[in-house]
């Protein structure tokens, strides 16, 4: 049985980092019900046209979903009649919109004492950022995430989203502890989480590097520090190597790329020098490992034991032994929008993911009907519709 069966959540969310705390938890066997407007629904379901997009697939499997204008009288009695059987209720918008449309914090939770309630927001409940909008990239520029990224001379945005999955997982990491507690004593907690403060804690190292040891924070200082270098074989693929502390994995990369010479420079004796020469160090592997192909390169590191991978694009990621071996992804069928690959969690338990459900994404309210009637609306289904309810 997975670990959260019989567990309920009321998920009122749309984008990336709540939905992302949902999936987390419908993943380990939580019964999430996704509540969205019956006007087009999560706004990530049309973020390249249609209501089902890749990008709402991969937030959302293993949900269900129901179509609900909570702005109407009946659509408002309908969801605080599902929160009142809920064990989670789990929202993103902005502070005070809920109490707006009559579901505040407070009066939820005398409804169902025992309810979670887990709000994510932008900035938090109050201060001075409360009222504005935020995404991935506001929430990276304010938490200092992105100077640690971002060339100041040629700024530009890169890669894929970072705050907002944080920001999620941390959501779930609260609702797992406030349902262990309320296990223990009873008491249903309010948890609030927010995107810059997520952002913050995301990077502890960088923080603490600054505040107690006066290190100046950039983009490269991590890198410098673990000794972790990016490298161009001589047939254009990549190649990464991760050398860290450890005084093995400097010589047997040394080794490795045939530069017996960099043992004797003065520049790289120590770890310390290492450190303070990067762009010479890595100006020295660069030029060992152009030339020769990157398929020369891998098996010689491996044979000194020095922390490497090919960098891979995603197509080749998917394709590669281990994460092959490890079954990463799975192939699922949607009945009417067809065939699926998705990502198992990253989570095993007792060696196993048998537990794992493996639900496609639901289409929007695709689950209306069914969720209506098990809470007793059956007979009224036509007439909700007609009144553009659900």
């Amino acid at each position: 049985m997975p670990m959260l069966s019989g567990i309920k959540v009321v998920e009122l969310t749309n984008m990336i980092t709540a939905p992302l705390c949902g999936m987390m938890l419908a993943d380990l066997g939580a019964e999430v019900i996704k509540v969205e407007n019956p006007k087009g629904g999560d706004l990530f379901r049309n973020w390249r046209g249609g209501t089902y997009s890749a990008q709402f697939g991969a937030y959302n499997r293993n949900k269900r979903s129901i179509t609900l204008d909570i702005r109407s009288e009946a659509g408002a009695v309908i969801l605080k009649k599902l929160i009142d059987d809920a064990d989670i209720l789990l929202q993103n918008f902005r502070p005070g919109v809920m109490g707006r449309l009559g579901f505040a914090r407070d009066q939820m939770m005398r409804r169902n004492p025992k309810l979670i309630h887990c709000s994510i927001s932008g900035f938090g409940e109050d201060g001075p950022y409360c009222d504005r909008p935020a995404y991935d990239s506001v929430a990276q520029a304010l938490s200092g995430v992105s100077s640690l990224f971002l060339d100041p001379e040629a700024p530009q945005f890169t890669g894929p989203t970072v705050v907002n999955n944080a920001t999620g997982m941390y959501a779930c990491y609260g609702i797992l502890g406030a349902l262990f507690e309320r296990e223990r004593t009873g008491k249903a907690r309010h948890l609030d989480i927010n995107m810059l403060e997520a952002g913050i804690a995301f990077i502890p190292d960088p923080f603490a590097n600054m505040c107690n040891s006066g290190i100046t924070p950039g983009p490269t200082v991590r890198v410098q520090a673990s000794q972790s270098f990016a490298l161009k074989c001589g047939d254009g693929k990549l190649l990464a190597i991760h050398l860290s502390i450890q005084e093995k994995f400097w010589k047997g990369a040394v080794a490795a790329f045939s530069c017996p010479e960099l043992l004797e420079d003065p520049r790289f004796a120590e770890r310390a020098g290492r450190m303070e020469n990067y762009i010479e160090l890595k100006d020295a592997f660069q030029k060992a490992s152009a030339s020769q192909s990157r398929a020369y390169w891998l098996p010689r590191l491996d044979a000194e034991d020095v922390p490497f991978s090919p960098i891979l694009t995603l197509n080749e990621t998917m394709e590669d032994n281990q994460v092959r071996h490890l079954d990463t992804f799975y192939k699922t069928t949607h009945p009417s929008e067809g065939d699926l690959t998705l990502i198992r969690r990253p989570i095993h338990i007792d060696s196993s993911r048998e537990d794992q459900p493996l639900e496609p994404p639901p289409t929007l309210g695709e689950h209306t009907e069914a969720i209506l009637s098990e809470l007793g609306y059956a007979s009224e289904i036509g007439n909700l519709k007609a009144k553009g309810i659900i």
